[in-house]
């Protein structure tokens, strides 16, 4: 069974009797980011001034490919970053560049919503990166393999925070806690997330994305 994240990452179902996730490709297709953007945009400013921090996309994925992740600004912004890294043509650069300037020009109108919005998805996507960090410290070969499509959550925490005035202080103590603990059991290495993203999450601030997290024979 092939499913969506919440990180916005498509991963395979369970392996039989272990509990454990494999991958059948790292990263949506650029077709399926398009379409979660486009989806996106008409339906932002209702987004920022309503009560929800998840909404659901009436469209549909391309044909073959996962539904879309629940509409949130932490997963526009990942869709975003992966449009931004890859090569595009010029149909799509254009194409991009329209949706860019009608984002931000509705980020800009509704801008203290949208740090309101921005301020919760920060919260949200940092417990679960806190989840997945504690699930790996007590099951490490259980869960090593979900590494790849789990680190999208710290990711969108970059992303997230860069539209942040500032951190809530808690939250930050959290956040450089957790990359304490990442960086206790990382294995630094080759680009986990497709060759062609590469470009677009540079090292730093995406050291996380240039290895793994350790597993038994480490």
């Amino acid at each position: 069974m092939t499913m969506l994240n919440p990180a916005g990452l498509i991963t395979a179902g369970f392996v039989a009797g272990k509990g454990r996730i494999t991958m059948t490709r790292q990263v949506p297709s650029v077709e399926h980011d398009f379409g979660y953007f486009r989806a996106a945009i008409p339906i932002l400013e209702n987004y920022l001034l309503s009560k929800d921090l998840y909404w659901a996309l009436a469209d549909s994925a391309p044909r073959g490919e996962p539904a879309y992740p629940q509409f949130t600004i932490g997963n526009l912004l990942l869709a975003h970053a992966r449009l931004n890294a890859r090569l595009l043509s010029f149909e799509q650069q254009f194409d991009l560049e329209r949706l860019d300037n009608k984002l931000w020009a509705i980020a800009a109108k509704w801008r203290q919503a949208w740090e309101m919005k921005v301020g919760r998805d920060f919260s949200a996507r940092l417990r679960l990166w806190r989840d997945f960090l504690e699930e790996y410290r007590a099951q490490p070969d259980n869960h090593v393999d979900r590494y790849p499509y789990e680190v999208g959550r710290r990711v969108q925490l970059e992303l997230l925070a860069n539209q942040m005035e500032e951190i809530p202080a808690a939250e930050k103590d959290l956040l450089a806690g957790l990359d304490k603990i990442l960086g206790a059991v990382f294995v630094p290495g080759g680009f986990v997330w497709d060759a062609d993203l590469i470009n677009g999450f540079p090292n730093p601030p995406f050291w996380y994305l240039y290895g793994r997290v350790a597993n038994a024979k480490d």
